[in-house]
């Protein structure tokens, strides 16, 4: 006797809801990510096998160039840049203006001395984003200047961390230097940013 085949019957699944949520998804991703910008410098890391990652958000950087200059990025936030900035003036006993606070908060890195600051925010938006500091911050054993930007914006958030992005060939007595500062301030945990190296098998 002849085995009776099952009708077989179409399926069709609707798949527009699905794609729906894929773009809203791939939308709400594009438009938060945050991109890392370029740096002023051009910094070579040396490189680690460490795979622990910065932290996203409250992160202060000082990069290191070859030749021994600092830079000082702070925290990516405008009322709490202008607060550092009031800090630091009250510090060194200037007062910056409106204009110069809104520059302040457009500036990636700062790498010009006190004395020097009130020139470089008065730089039009273009020209600071290709300005190449001569000097750096500041950072020696009478002149501290870089851990005066550290210090006084850990008063504005004491949560705040540090990354440290330093060229391969920066002569070791600046870093010694830098490493000393932060002792002074009792601020003894941040990071070093390296280059990725394949960890050697076991």
């Amino acid at each position: 006797m002849a085995r009776v085949k099952p009708k077989r019957h179409n399926i069709r699944v609707d798949v527009t809801a699905m794609t729906d949520v894929s773009f809203l998804l791939l939308t709400f991703f594009i438009l938060t990510a945050q991109f890392a910008k370029p740096d002023i410098e051009t910094i070579t890391t040396p490189s680690s096998i460490s795979e622990k990652l910065l932290p996203d958000a409250s992160l202060m950087t000082i990069l290191s160039t070859t030749d021994g200059r600092f830079y000082f990025t702070p925290v990516d936030n405008g009322s709490e840049r202008i607060a550092l900035l009031n800090k630091m003036g009250e510090k060194y006993g200037m007062a910056f203006t409106d204009k110069e606070k809104v520059a302040f908060t457009k500036s990636q890195s700062i790498g010009v001395p006190m004395n020097q600051l009130k020139g470089y925010l008065d730089l039009s938006d273009e020209d600071r984003k290709a300005f190449k500091s001569k000097t750096g911050i500041p950072m020696d054993s009478t002149n501290k200047q870089l851990i005066d930007w550290v210090q006084q914006s850990l008063a504005v958030n004491p949560d705040y961390k540090l990354a440290i992005k330093g060229d391969v060939e920066t002569k070791y007595p600046k870093v010694k230097s830098l490493f000393e500062g932060l002792r002074d301030i009792d601020f003894l945990k941040f990071w070093l940013i390296t280059s990725q190296e394949v960890a050697p098998n076991k």
